[in-house]
């Protein structure tokens, strides 16, 4: 299952979504450092069929996990190339362009 928060500001709908077992840890790589932090993301469990309406109506998404972060890359909306990995967790970000 995946957490899911969705924030709303100024016209723009924020996705926040971590695999759920990673929600509260914090993971370092050299200078880089991931805080999966409850308030951000902890909100909502859905399943990854889910996910895939709720990344279809954000405008901007945070992800963290093999299973948000393969399913974004699954239906297009992140690059595999792009992905961050830290400790081997991988993260993503995705902001919808509209000209």
């Amino acid at each position: 299952m995946i957490y899911i928060k969705i924030y709303r500001v100024q016209g723009e709908v924020l996705l926040a979504a971590c695999d759920e077992e990673l929600v509260g840890k914090t993971f370092r790589e050299g200078d880089l450092k991931l805080e999966v932090k409850e308030r951000f993301y902890k909100g909502k469990l859905v399943s990854e069929d889910q996910l895939e309406q709720l990344l279809e109506e954000a405008t901007i998404a945070n992800l963290t996990g093999e299973r948000c972060v393969s399913k974004a890359i699954e239906l297009g909306y992140v690059d595999p190339s792009r992905v961050l990995r830290i400790q081997g967790v991988p993260h993503a970000q995705m902001a919808k362009l509209f000209p």
